[in-house]
């Protein structure tokens, strides 16, 4: 599981999503997703925050994750599961549904030590 966690490992800048805006996905602090090497991770957007509960495979050749997790949305307790890709290009592409709730696609960027997005 470590090595096909190793380059989807660290945290990633959450730059687009279908159901809202980068305004929206910044609301609270800048969207973002994370996974550990430990096979947990975190992720926040506009209200929503998730503690994840990941499991790594191959799709494609490229290294996909799945996860379940358990956080809030607007301080309620909520509830879900995901999914994400590595793409060929270097971003992760997922999707992230909330339990009896809304759900939508993602895409995110690496961030740097500087949490700076790719770099700048």
């Amino acid at each position: 599981m470590a090595k096909l966690a190793g380059r989807t490992t660290g945290r990633w800048r959450i730059v687009e999503m279908d159901q809202w805006d980068q305004d929206a996905i910044d609301l609270v602090e800048p969207g973002f997703i994370t996974f550990t090497r430990d096979g947990t991770g975190e992720f926040g957007f506009i209200a929503v925050n998730g503690w994840m509960d990941c499991r790594w495979s191959k799709r494609d050749g490229q290294p996909f994750v799945e996860f379940t997790w358990e956080g809030n949305d607007e301080m309620d307790p909520a509830s879900g599961r995901g999914w994400a890709v590595l793409a060929e290009n270097g971003t992760l592409t997922g999707h992230l549904f909330i339990h009896l709730g809304e759900d939508s696609g993602f895409r995110a960027t690496p961030l740097t030590e500087t949490g700076k997005r790719n770099g700048r």
